[in-house]
């Protein structure tokens, strides 16, 4: 109950910053030098999703907490990872590549571990008119 209360009056990016700073979560890490935020995903589900009775944040489902990253800004990165010609290390890299494929990363300018005064910057975006919380959720049924 503690740590819920520790998050409890942070907002958004204030929690999610917190978060990568801590050393309790292991699903959540600073990548590309600070500037990106690395998420493994079923790991997040599991670790702080999944909290009983100690949410950090409002949700257990990974897709209300994807929206809430891009609400605030943040952008969803391809990881570029370069391929070696020899068929040994090849195979080598295409497992590590499958393992990664678990890792979410995202991006916002104003959210980087070297510039810790611009998370004040990162601010929710206007919500578009007419669409409810659950307005995504709706999209994906089928005509």
């Amino acid at each position: 109950m503690a740590m819920e209360r520790e998050f409890s009056s942070l907002r958004f990016p204030q929690k999610l910053w917190k978060m990568l700073e801590s050393d309790q979560f292991q699903s959540i890490w600073w990548s590309e030098g600070g500037k990106c935020v690395a998420i493994n995903k079923d790991l997040f589900e599991a670790e702080v999703l999944g909290r009983e009775g100690q949410q950090v944040f409002h949700t257990q489902k990974i897709k209300s907490f994807m929206r809430q990253l891009n609400a605030y800004g943040f952008t969803k990165m391809q990881r570029d990872i370069q391929r070696s010609a020899s068929l040994p290390e090849f195979l080598s890299e295409e497992a590590a590549a499958s393992a990664h494929s678990q890792i979410l990363y995202y991006y916002n300018p104003s959210f980087n571990t070297a510039h810790p005064r611009l998370l004040e910057t990162c601010k929710r975006r206007g919500v578009l008119k007419g669409r409810g919380p659950d307005a995504d959720e709706m999209d994906e049924r089928p005509l």
